[in-house]
């Protein structure tokens, strides 16, 4: 394809084109989206405030959990509100610059969540390449538009006039780092941990921790295989409808986020333990130390 024929933009803004539902089911899809966000930073600023008020809770452990469902409350909040937004006024459009933002913030707080066993400062600077390299790229169209409801490294990559080679070989090379290393890691960890709930000798508590492993388990499935078919699909996928990607999108961006403190908190006694004893202390009440 020519230069001409691209109609190469230099327009200072980008149109987002949304998510994908047939108008009756619209106003049920924003109100659904709503209730996700709502649920979202509501359970992780909840599991947050428990773990900082309670001493019992500073531990290793806890720490990890606090820092999980801070990144959960911010990766959710990227993209979210902004979508609710436009879904609301039916107009979508915002600058390249305010484009560019959102797509380093997505992209680092996605990758720091992959990332989280290893270290914050890690997913942070392995999405500046990323960034960098897409905010380079020209956009086609008088009126430049990217098929979804943010903007996200592999819609912008779709809607640009230009080679996009280099920048897809920049997500596989950073997608190792980024996203399979940490999941053969916590595939090996839940193996160690199977192994030693299979010498349990109580069958109650074999099964009561495999059914705690497995929703976890499902949980780390569930984000780390919807971002892999996103970022690290191979090109024959890149053919199928735009309201696939959004559909898989949805799935880690809001769907992982609800479910990470349900799973780590409704399982968790000491958790359990902690929120009745704050209960107790707005209540006016003397708590035990058990938090009963």
């Amino acid at each position: 394809m020519s230069a001409s024929s691209r109609n190469e933009s230099a327009s200072s803004h980008v149109e987002l084109l949304g998510l994908w539902a047939p108008p009756a089911l619209r106003p049920l899809l924003w109100a659904s989206l709503l209730l996700a966000y709502a649920a979202t930073v509501l359970g992780n600023g909840a599991l947050v405030a428990l773990i900082a008020l309670d001493r019992r809770l500073h531990r290793p452990m806890y720490r990890l959990l606090s820092n999980l469902a801070l990144l959960d409350a911010a990766y959710v909040s990227t993209a979210l509100p902004q979508a609710l937004a436009h879904m609301a006024s039916r107009r979508a459009r915002l600058s390249r610059a305010r484009c560019g933002a959102q797509l380093y913030v997505g992209l680092s707080l996605g990758s720091c969540e992959a990332l989280l066993l290893a270290a914050w400062t890690l997913g942070l600077a392995l999405s500046v390449p990323h960034a960098v390299a897409a905010l380079r790229l020209p956009l086609c169209g008088a009126r430049p538009a990217v098929d979804h409801f943010f903007c996200e490294l592999p819609a912008v990559l779709n809607a640009a006039c230009a080679d996009t080679a280099a920048n897809r070989r920049l997500v596989y090379a950073l997608g190792v780092p980024i996203l399979l290393l940490p999941l053969a890691f916590i595939v090996a960890s839940y193996a160690l941990i199977l192994a030693a709930v299979r010498r349990l000798r109580s069958a109650q508590s074999r099964r009561k921790a495999l059914s705690t492993c497995g929703a976890h388990l499902a949980v780390v499935g569930l984000f780390y295989g919807t971002v892999s078919a996103e970022y690290l699909r191979p090109r024959a996928s890149r053919a199928l409808p735009a309201r696939h990607h959004k559909l898989v999108a949805v799935l880690y961006l809001v769907v992982t986020p609800v479910l990470n403190p349900l799973i780590y908190s409704l399982r968790n006694r000491e958790v359990h333990a902690a929120a009745r004893f704050a209960l107790a202390r707005m209540q006016g009440t003397r708590p035990t130390l058990d938090g009963s």
